[in-house]
């Protein structure tokens, strides 16, 4: 009895809200996890920033190829997904240690919302040419940027992006969308490698074109997103 009854108090405490940021009456829109959700997120706070620095590992590890045909003075603009993780376990890690930087949680953010978002997109939209994926990759791939997403709308309980915390994230991520597809500035554009070449003809454009068109809105995106959070929550 006493090993179910520890189980049931540790699952209760789970389960508690006691002693995390309150859930404030936000739209659906800007917080659309519900509430045990969040809170089972940040009960296990340590447990997903480990999960995301595990990520980040594997995510260097997949865009190594492109490292080594890029610059080395491009490399910040080369591993998008890494960053996201890498930002979002930095940004709960801070929160949990009470060291808490607002312009963290926005890069973190936009970083989960963009990429979390653009790596399904591009998945579904070139569909019949990730032939070369085993199909558990592609899987792993599609479901663990949408949890990215997931994670980016928990931030909320915990971050208040304030204006200058966004502008740094808008200026960061379309420095990032420019020299991915429109201005390189040093070698070739630096986005993540499409299964098709830029030019090959898509959808009625361009491979590049496709992949952009994505980009460009999931930059906008999380632009609205975190000012919205920012003017709903109470003052």
């Amino acid at each position: 009895m006493a090993i179910i009854d520890a189980v049931v108090g540790w699952y209760d405490r789970l389960r508690s809200s006691e002693g995390l940021p309150p859930r404030e009456d936000l739209p659906w829109y800007v917080a659309p996890v519900p509430k045990t959700i969040e809170d089972l997120g940040l009960r296990l706070a340590w447990l997903v920033v480990g999960i995301n620095l595990l990520g980040t590992a594997f995510g260097f590890w997949y865009y190594w190829p492109q490292f080594t045909t890029t610059p080395v003075v491009m490399w910040p603009f080369v591993p998008d997904s890494p960053a996201g993780t890498l930002f979002i376990a930095c940004s709960i890690a801070l929160w949990k240690l009470g060291r808490e930087s607002e312009i963290v949680n926005a890069l973190a953010f936009f970083g989960c919302i963009k990429l979390g978002l653009w790596t399904p997109y591009v998945l579904l939209a070139f569909f019949p040419a990730w032939g070369y994926l085993h199909p558990a990759m592609y899987n792993f791939l599609f479901w663990s940027h949408l949890l990215m997403v997931v994670e980016a709308f928990v931030l909320h309980r915990y971050a208040d992006f304030p204006v200058r915390a966004v502008a740094v994230a808008v200026a960061w991520y379309t420095v990032d969308l420019t020299v991915d597809y429109f201005y390189p500035i040093v070698g070739d554009p630096h986005h993540t490698v499409l299964p098709v070449p830029d030019a090959t003809p898509w959808l009625g454009v361009t491979a590049l074109q496709v992949a952009a068109a994505g980009a460009v809105v999931l930059t906008i995106l999380p632009t609205f997103l975190a000012l919205s959070t920012r003017t709903k929550k109470p003052t």
